[in-house]
């Protein structure tokens, strides 16, 4: 009996796959990539129409020598690889070393991995799309040549280990130049009026003062709006207008990759990584149960927001069932992909609405479950009504002044039944809160309850969010939604041009002088809209309109030039920057330099004197005096200021060495451990809190503890965040769900 090869990228993929077809397949995962660029060479021969050199990676001579025993076993290869130019790519390079005659080589693909989507791509294979392994490809090599071109020029000028790229410098120079605008904002005062009114019927209600003499209101300062409010004693009230009107709201389209990399971010607070790896896992696979492994969403690479038929009629089918016929419009709602997306691939959607997070949970992870909800109610919400809202405005004459009020109430909850989009925090959307207002009539004469003044300052852009910087970037035609996560990843946790705080992103010292430097040499590889049309380009050979080598020899060209010039004029941060200042230990001058922690001076005279100081954003922190003494040589102990936080440690250093962690006094809650809870900083900066007994014991908690048991279980400690102004303080326990708000005063 003949048998197929079918090679997929996952293991995960292999188990799901193998039970939707019979013993006539052998189904194998490639594990992504089994050929790439050396990284020990550039790999690319520009002088040879940028002829890339391909090696079978390291790590994947095993795998593939596995594939090439089971291709003896079989007649024909089916290359089922992701729906996507990177998949595609892959099962390029397989069919490269695999030793099959290209008649027998055959290309599928399936956007969800169901046993109806698996046997209907069986009965229409394809071949490899060399458009799309060419697009690939440009940008495979157009990377390489950035990366392995400036990379080195940083080591040279700047400290080793640094990297620039095509895309990352760009998403950099984004962050960088928000923070200048930031820095020099200047913040304008301006107040505004409110009036509390009621009128004949209940209930009272709040107007905004609009207009002044029949021009918009313009208050600047407290005095303005205090002379104002004087004019305004005795001055009757008096209704001018009612209007009342209906709003509708409609929903979002399903997701794509970069909205749920932002939504996820915002209502998760999941990382574009970690976003992306749950999202994998429920694509390829997951253990139902008897049923066995069965993907539960669709492909999670796209940025296509098309839905099939069968999706939408079981959509549909299930909101008639549960919500009733009127939550849905006469015929499924019709998205509109953006320009460059591919439409033969779909949104991200549940692969069966039938599996709702309910009947899921318990085959699922945390993370899974809710990233699962988030997709099946963004789904859902997409292929219902609108939601809709009755409203009323009332203009109010008061004197020369006119007041409005606005209120609202939900007529039809329509998607909202199931799912509302976020927003980022400084957004300004639409205010969904209900507010009711009396009936009013026109000409009614209103009574006033008091008059409200209000200080406001402008404020300056917001600072990017992991999901805000994606939401930029697509709008922007930078990178692909399936390169963000990588594209973070490296800035923030590689290369620390960028630290996170909170959700916040904030260039790091290092990233700006990065940036400084590049932005002079290199104004095409750092301009936004030379990025974006460079990623037109590779669209357009993907679709076959441009080869490949053409589009890398433009970009090329002034590139070696830029390079040449940057070799000779860049400033050298490496050799240091003379600060005036001697060294204090032997005279000669202190230059400013860059470490592997920073900024730092170092003198001139070294290597003879080895004399420093830290200079990473602050000056290094005095030591603090403790009322200890060293246990080794009876000193007095001290506390200082490390890379990962506070220790202490003994006055006598180097002589002698002894030291301790800072705890906050709290017990280590694991069973039999003495350890104490400690406040320490991980490599990548973020601050988390351990056992003192490390590495004997590795309880970790990332939320600050304190030291008071919960009300509700009698845990030991509780932990506390804040976020958006409240104070959040829950149980250490996982099992245990007390929780407790309060909001932040500022006296």
């Amino acid at each position: 009996m003949t048998k197929s090869l079918v090679v997929v990228e996952s293991p995960t993929k292999v188990k799901t796959i193998q039970k939707y077809l019979d013993s006539k397949f052998i189904v194998k995962a490639s594990m992504g990539h089994v050929r790439d660029l050396p990284k020990s060479q550039l790999g690319v021969d520009p002088k040879k129409n940028f002829k890339p050199k391909y090696v079978i990676s390291p790590t994947k001579k095993k795998i593939l020598d596995e594939l090439k025993k089971a291709a003896e076993k079989a007649d024909s290869l089916y290359v089922a690889t992701d729906p996507d130019r990177e998949g595609e790519a892959i099962g390029w390079h397989l069919a490269q070393e695999l030793p099959f005659d290209k008649k027998h080589i055959f290309r599928i693909t399936f956007n969800e991995i169901t046993e109806r989507a698996v046997k209907a791509a069986f009965t229409k294979p394809g071949k490899i799309d060399m458009h799309k392994v060419d697009a690939q490809q440009a940008r495979r090599v157009l990377d390489r040549l950035v990366g392995y071109s400036l990379s080195p020029l940083l080591w040279d000028k700047v400290r080793r280990g640094l990297s620039a790229g095509r895309v990352q410098s760009v998403a950099v120079r984004l962050i960088v130049d928000r923070e200048r605008e930031i820095e020099a904002f200047v913040p304008v005062e301006y107040w505004s009026l409110h009036a509390m009114l009621a009128g004949k019927r209940p209930p009272e209600f709040e107007a905004t003062l609009r207009e002044v003499r029949g021009e918009k209101a313009s208050l600047a300062t407290e005095v303005d709006t205090r002379a104002l409010m004087g004019g305004l004693e005795g001055r009757a009230f008096v209704v001018r207008s009612v209007t009342r009107g209906e709003r509708r709201r409609n929903p979002a389209p399903p997701f794509i990759t970069s909205s749920l990399q932002q939504d996820a971010g915002r209502k998760l607070g999941f990382s574009a990584k970690k976003t992306m790896t749950v999202a994998q896992q429920l694509y390829e696979g997951v253990e139902l149960g008897e049923e066995g492994a069965v993907g539960l969403i669709t492909y999670m690479r796209t940025d296509s927001v098309r839905v099939a038929q069968e999706a939408q009629e079981e959509a549909r089918r299930w909101a008639t069932e549960r919500l009733g016929a009127e939550y849905l419009p006469e015929a499924p709602p019709v998205y509109k992909s953006r320009g460059s997306a591919q439409e033969a691939h779909e949104a991200i959607r549940p692969s069966e609405v039938t599996r709702d997070p309910k009947s899921m949970a318990r085959f699922l992870t945390k993370d899974q479950l809710a990233l699962y909800r988030l997709i099946w109610e963004r789904f859902l919400a997409s292929q219902l009504m609108p939601a809709v809202y009755d409203t009323v405005t009332a203009d109010i004459d008061a004197g020369e002044c006119l007041f409005r009020a606005q209120g609202q109430t939900m007529k039809f909850k329509g998607f909202t039944a199931i799912y509302v989009e976020s927003r980022e925090d400084h957004e300004a959307v639409e205010d969904e809160t209900e507010r009711p207002m009396p009936q009013l009539e026109e000409g009614e004469t209103l009574r006033l309850i008091a008059l409200d003044p209000r200080q406001h300052f402008t404020q300056p852009p917001a600072r990017f969010t992991e999901a805000s910087l994606i939401k930029v970037l697509e709008e922007l035609g930078i990178g692909r939604p399936s390169t963000y996560a990588s594209i973070l990843g490296t800035i923030i946790n590689d290369r620390g041009y960028v630290h996170r705080e909170r959700r916040t992103l904030f260039p790091t010292e290092l990233g700006k002088e990065v940036t400084d430097l590049l932005l002079p040499f290199f104004r095409d590889i750092m301009d936004v809209e030379f990025t974006a049309q460079m990623e037109e380009h590779l669209d357009k050979v993907a679709e076959g309109e441009r080869k490949w080598a053409d589009t890398v020899q433009e970009f090329y060209e002034p590139f070696k030039r830029d390079l040449a010039a940057a070799k000779k004029k860049m400033r050298n941060v490496k050799k240091g920057e003379e600060t005036g200042e001697p060294c204090p230990e032997c005279g000669e001058p202190l230059l400013e330099r860059w470490g592997r922690l920073g900024k730092f001076l170092g003198c001139s005279g070294y290597p003879e004197c080895r004399y420093t100081r830290n200079l990473n954003g602050v000056e290094r922190a005095e030591d603090q005096p403790t009322d200890e003494t060293c246990p080794t040589c009876g000193k007095p102990m001290v506390i200082k200021h490390g890379r990962f936080g506070k220790f202490i440690a003994c006055s006598g250093y180097p002589e002698c060495k002894t030291t301790k962690p800072v705890t906050l006094g709290i017990k280590c809650p694991e069973p039999g451990c003495v350890g104490e809870l400690v406040e320490r900083r991980s490599k990548k900066g973020r601050t988390f809190f351990g056992c003192s007994a490390y590495p004997n014991c590795k309880f970790v908690v990332w939320q600050r503890p304190i030291n008071e048991p919960c009300p509700q279980c009698g845990a030991q400690f509780l932990t506390e965040r804040v976020a958006k102004g409240r104070q959040v303080r829950t149980c250490a326990r996982e099992s245990c769900d007390f929780k407790q708000e309060a909001e932040i005063t500022v006296a």
